[in-house]
C-alpha cells in the first residue's frame, strides 16, 4: 500500500511539471495569445524589420489589437511585406500609420498602429502606406561614432 501511494505522489509532479514545460513553451512560443475573435488582414511595406517576428504583437495605444500574420520578402521593390490581422471590434481608418516598435531598450518588436483621420476605414486585404521602419541599434552606434570621428577631425583641422 505504501509504494501505491508514492507512486500516485510521483505521477503528480510529473504530471505538474509537464503542464510547467507546456505553458512555459507556450509563453516562450508566444502561442498563449490565440484569439478566436473575427480577424481581417492588412499589410503594409518596411525598407527594414529589425527582429520582427510572426506573431508579433500589433498594438495601439498600447493595446494588442492584433497579430502578425506573414513577413515576406518583396524582390521588385526590395521591401519587406508584413501581414498583419487585425481583430474586428478595431477598425482604423484607411490614413492610419504603421511603425515598428521595440519594448523596453532590448525587448521584443511590434507593430504601432497609429490611427489617421479618414472617415473610410481600413477593409480586408487593405494597405496602410505611411510606414516608419524599425530603428536598428547598431546603424545608431556606428553612425553616433562616425559623426564624433568627424567632428574631432575637424577640431584639429580648426587648431591649427
Amino acid at each position: 500500500m505504501r509504494k501505491s501511494a508514492i507512486d500516485i505522489w510521483v505521477g503528480i509532479f510529473v504530471a505538474i511539471g509537464l503542464l510547467a514545460a507546456l505553458f512555459l513553451a507556450l509563453k516562450v512560443g508566444n502561442m498563449n495569445a490565440v484569439s478566436f475573435q473575427p480577424t481581417y488582414k492588412v499589410s503594409a511595406r518596411f525598407d527594414n524589420i529589425g527582429g520582427l517576428k510572426p506573431r508579433a504583437p500589433v498594438k495601439s495605444a498600447g493595446v494588442v489589437v492584433g497579430r502578425i500574420a506573414n513577413i515576406s520578402f518583396d524582390d521588385k521593390t526590395y521591401q519587406a511585406t508584413v501581414v498583419m490581422t487585425i481583430e474586428q471590434s478595431y477598425q482604423f481608418p484607411k490614413d492610419s500609420s504603421a511603425k515598428i516598435l521595440t519594448s523596453g531598450l532590448l525587448g521584443e518588436q511590434y507593430i504601432g498602429l497609429e490611427a489617421g483621420g479618414s472617415d473610410e476605414m481600413l477593409a480586408d486585404n487593405g494597405k496602410i502606406t505611411q510606414t516608419q521602419s524599425a530603428i536598428v541599434l547598431e546603424n545608431l552606434i556606428s553612425q553616433f561614432l562616425y559623426n564624433k570621428a568627424a567632428d574631432s577631425g575637424q577640431d584639429k583641422g580648426a587648431a591649427k
